[in-house]
Parts: C-alpha cells; sequence; structure tokens
C-alpha cells in the first residue's frame, strides 16, 4: 500500500510528465493524488520540496538500474542497449517527469540527470576500459531511449530491439578489446 507522501510524489511526476511543469501545481498534483491542499502541504511545505523528492527518487530508481546493469550476465554495455527503450516503468516515468522539470530550469533535475547520467556511464567505463567506446555506447542507448520515448508518447509500441544493432555493439566491443590488447 502506498504512502499518501508516495501518492503526492507519483501524482506530481504523472502531472509534470503529462501537463508539464508550468500545469504541475500544488493544487493539480493534490488533485490527482487524492488528498486536500492542506494534506499535499503537510508532507511538502513547498514545491521545491516536492521536487527534491522527485529528483531523490529519480536517483535511487536509477541506483538499482546501475546495480542490475553492473551484474547484467550479458554484461553492462549489451544490458544498457538492451533496455534502452520506454516501458513506463516507475524509472521511466520519473526520468520524464524530472526531465521536464529540468527543461523548466530547476537546478536540483539537471543535477539529478547528470548524476545518473554520469552513473551510467561510469558503468560502461569500468567494464570495457575506455571511455570513449563507453560514451559511444551511451549515445547509441540514449539515441534508443528518445526514439522510443517519442513513439511510445506518440501512440506507438516499440518493436523489439533488432539482434542486428546488438550484433553492431558486440563488434565495437570486440574491436577494442582486440585493439586494447595489442
Amino acid at each position: 500500500m502506498t504512502t499518501s507522501r508516495e501518492r503526492i510524489i507519483d501524482a506530481y511526476a504523472d502531472a509534470l510528465a503529462v501537463d508539464g511543469e508550468r500545469h504541475a501545481t500544488l493544487d493539480a498534483v493534490a488533485a490527482r493524488a487524492g488528498v486536500s491542499k492542506g494534506g499535499l502541504l503537510y508532507h511538502f511545505p513547498a514545491k521545491d520540496q516536492l521536487a527534491e523528492a522527485l529528483c531523490d527518487r529519480l536517483i535511487a530508481l536509477a541506483t538499482d538500474d546501475v546495480a542490475k546493469m553492473r551484474n547484467a550476465p550479458d554484461g553492462p554495455a549489451r544490458h544498457y542497449i538492451r533496455t534502452s527503450h520506454y516501458a513506463n516503468t516507475p524509472l521511466d516515468r520519473t526520468l520524464v517527469a524530472v526531465a521536464r522539470l529540468q527543461q523548466a530550469g530547476d537546478p536540483q533535475a539537471r543535477a539529478a540527470i547528470e548524476t545518473i547520467s554520469d552513473q551510467w556511464l561510469s558503468v560502461l567505463t569500468e567494464a570495457l576500459g575506455d571511455r570513449d567506446v563507453a560514451r559511444t555506447i551511451k549515445l547509441i542507448g540514449d539515441g534508443l531511449y528518445h526514439h522510443a520515448l517519442f513513439s511510445a508518447l506518440g501512440g506507438q509500441s516499440r518493436t523489439d530491439l533488432d539482434e542486428g544493432l546488438l550484433a553492431v555493439i558486440d563488434r565495437i566491443i570486440d574491436q577494442h578489446v582486440d585493439t586494447a590488447g595489442h
């Protein structure tokens, strides 16, 4: 069972993702959460505290994702590419909401997104041993995510990731390993 505080954060994330930062007012969030404005203010006396809680949630969800990535049986690079799609998970919904805050100029949101991006890149760099190769893999995954996100938001379902793309990722990794080994 979710707490009122969690429902409020969920409602805020939903309002941001669907309506944008400008329309994610405290009144709108309270209505979405099914609480009074006083109930919302009890948990979050100021809107910036609500934004901070959402950014904290993003960092926690991404930290869990980083652990899964680090321990993925097929390796962090393949895992990152394979999971670079919008699946309406709590991480996806929170990432979209925080991105909307970032677009509105929120410095907490920018810092949270930079933190999680750096975490993903660090795992790739550790696994591949080369920051440039890791960054290339990350940018490919980010592009896939961006494409899938806009397809999903446009009402189109994502098609399965083409195994051919994973084969290209494998060739990049293998070529890097062969070159670094010589």
